[in-house]
């Protein structure tokens, strides 16, 4: 089976998880150093052995990175692209890459492992391509959220200076009848 499929919305990609680690920083070609040494240490009892060392199946799109099972296709960790702080290919062994992202609920960072033969750095810049992508988008909604509030404003201002016209032709109106 190939390792890469793709289709217009996402990229997928098959390697193997070596595991999730937390991570008390969220950048720096350290953490991934620390996090890679913490697996290979981790006692054989560890919460994330079940998944560790498997082969799962890595969506990427740019809503996110979600990391299923490679035979059940269960949805082991799902990351939107927006937690994502750091991705790079590990200096000391260059077929692993891995990313780190701040858990959605509780302020901590985990740090992600995988293993390719061929696409660690082809994933580390596609990951960081669907980032940009990503922040750009993001960018342009909240550039045209600021559009829609300005033209909201002043819609506001121009109905209170259509009102106050209005309330002053009454006056004169009701003035001229007056004579």
């Amino acid at each position: 089976m190939s390792d890469i499929s793709e289709d217009d919305h996402e990229i997928t990609f098959r390697v193997k998880f070596l595991g999730r680690v937390e991570v008390l920083r969220s950048e720096g070609l350290q953490i991934l150093d620390e996090a890679a040494l913490s697996l290979k240490t981790a006692d054989s009892t560890s919460t994330e052995k079940a998944a560790k060392n498997s082969k799962v199946h890595l969506f990427l799109s740019l809503s996110g990175i979600d990391i299923l099972e490679n035979k059940t296709k269960f949805l082991l960790y799902s990351c939107p692209l927006s937690t994502v702080s750091f991705c790079a290919v590990l200096t000391s062994s260059p077929k692993v890459f891995g990313f780190v992202a701040k858990h959605p609920a509780v302020d901590t960072y985990h740090c992600y492992l995988f293993q390719s033969k061929k696409f660690s750095h082809v994933l580390v810049s596609v990951i960081g391509d669907a980032f940009r992508a990503s922040q750009k988008e993001s960018r342009v909604q909240g550039g045209k959220d600021l559009i829609v509030e300005a033209l909201r404003h002043k819609n506001k201002i121009l109905q209170r200076e259509n009102t106050e016209l209005k309330r002053k032709l009454a006056a004169q109106t009701d003035t001229s009848q007056s004579f």
